[in-house]
């Protein structure tokens, strides 16, 4: 079940992050680096306050909703939701302290509201495994960001209008997943709703600390820097984040609500071989996606963005991809032991530990390298995460790390890295050649790699689905 529910949730996400990527290459050739910095700053301010809007149901979403035991907490959700979005005009104000103009920050207040209700309505239907479901909410969100995206620039090319239509992509993707609401009771239930704010208290805090650290750079480049700085670093950050996180998001959106049930229906014992798998199949899909990406990302950067913004991504992409590789695991597998535990304290302490190291770090390092020391002020955010999430795991839930499994796909990951690099030394094609052949090389090398470590037991898996797949055709009366 745990595969076949991150197949579909994978093969969304990798739908989403292809059309993500167009969005990228169209938009940095369809608008200038300043008004496209204008849109990202926008686009990272209205993340942190959609979760400071959603941040108190989360958990209650994943713990309660999960269990499928006729308790039904979406009136509850929806009414708290209404009453956190009063706070739009305080939002408003938070927008220009940030440096937003009065459109753009108005712009991204409404985008806030829109990803908010997309958030939780995925959460619900997640929390009951409808994968085909997200799959197709996800999909109409990616293709309308661009689609809009390209029918507003032809009004006008301004950040504050991209902001605008991508708003109105989340309300209609939210649209597509709405039967989730169907027979909702909305009651304003004052003692629910403050119970609720009491238990999601620390959680909110941490995931919009955690939401502000992971902005706090670019902000940081667009207040010392400007705009058009910030943009060209933005548009190289989120290309890697777009393409690597979402494998990773795809399976944990399968094994956390599946490690709540097992967690509820058969103990700690179950739960832990269940995470033992997870955390392999984790670390076997993300660890060479990073590694992949950081040494072909010249390339990618070519392929995908604009002129003004190629020679930035460039320096600045394989430092963020091996950063991306801590943040997932801190993030999609040792915050699991928090849930788990109901320890909601511990996101607060790790979050703010991120967010000191990602300030000092940028305090510094912008100062005297650029957004390349944005980059590196990242990655050692990152990597202290990491570091401050593993101790506290071993204090909440402590939730497996299986160090021999992970050690070979580890060896395999580099191996398959060395090999990529290798081979784009001796290419001279144009560097969307050089993209496909050195993916399909990686991709090769490393499938051959884990068959023969037997990663993630591919081996077995692969006789079970070959197995299933001939008994279907047998059914079918085929062969």
């Amino acid at each position: 079940m745990l595969i076949r529910q991150a197949t579909i949730n994978l093969s969304a996400n990798v739908l989403s992050a292809l059309l993500g990527l167009l969005s990228v290459f169209v938009f940095t050739r369809l608008f200038s680096a300043h008004d496209y910095g204008i849109y990202l700053l926008g686009v990272g301010f209205a993340s942190v306050i959609s979760v400071a809007f959603i941040g108190w149901f989360r958990n209650l979403i994943l713990s309660e909703h999960a269990k499928d035991d006729g308790t039904d907490i979406r009136g509850l959700v929806i009414s708290g939701y209404l009453v956190a979005c009063l706070a739009a005009p305080l939002a408003y104000g938070l927008g220009r302290l940030a440096g937003l103009d009065a459109w753009a920050a108005a712009a991204a207040v409404g985008l806030a509201v829109a990803v908010g209700l997309f958030e939780i309505t995925q959460d619900l239907v997640r929390a009951r495994l409808l994968a085909k479901t997200a799959m197709k909410a996800a999909l109409v969100r990616a293709l309308s960001v661009l689609c809009l995206g390209m029918v507003f620039a032809l009004i006008d090319r301004s950040g504050f209008l991209l902001l605008a239509s991508s708003a109105l992509a989340y309300l209609l993707a939210t649209w597509v997943q709405a039967h989730a609401w169907r027979g909702t009771v909305v009651k304003f239930d004052r003692s629910a709703l403050l119970a609720a704010a009491r238990q999601g208290l620390p959680l909110t805090i941490s995931l919009t600390l955690l939401a502000i650290s992971s902005v706090t750079d670019r902000f940081m480049i667009a207040n010392l820097v400007g705009a058009a700085d910030a943009g060209k670093y933005i548009a190289g950050l989120d290309l890697v984040r777009q393409t690597l996180m979402m494998p990773a998001i795809s399976a944990a959106a399968a094994f956390f609500p599946m490690a709540v049930l097992i967690h509820a229906n058969q103990g700690r014992a179950a739960v832990r071989s269940h995470l033992s798998e997870c955390a392999e199949l984790l670390f076997s899909i993300t660890l060479p996606a990073c590694l992949g990406f950081a040494v072909i990302a010249p390339h990618i950067a070519n392929v995908v963005l604009g002129v003004d913004f190629r020679e930035t991504a460039a320096e600045i992409m394989p430092i963020i991809a091996v950063a991306v590789v801590f943040q997932i695991l801190t993030q999609q597998y040792l915050h699991v032991s928090f849930l788990l535990s109901g320890r909601n304290s511990f996101y607060l302490i790790n979050t703010v530990s991120i967010i000191a190291a990602n300030v000092i770090l940028s305090v510094i390092l912008i100062d005297k390298y650029g957004v390349v020391g944005a980059a590196w002020a990242r990655l050692g955010a990152d990597v202290f995460g990491f570091v401050g999430a593993l101790i506290l795991s071993r204090r909440a839930f402590p939730i497996p790390i299986p160090l021999g499994q992970l050690a070979l796909t580890m060896i395999a990951g580099l191996m398959m890295a060395l090999l990529v690099g290798a081979l784009d030394r001796y290419l001279h094609v144009s560097d969307l050649a050089a993209c496909v052949i050195l993916a399909f090389a990686g991709l090769a090398s490393y499938a051959a790699l884990c068959w023969a470590f037997d990663i993630s037991r591919l081996r077995a898996r692969s006789k079970n689905g070959l197995t299933l797949f001939r008994s279907k055709l047998a059914s079918m009366g085929i062969g």
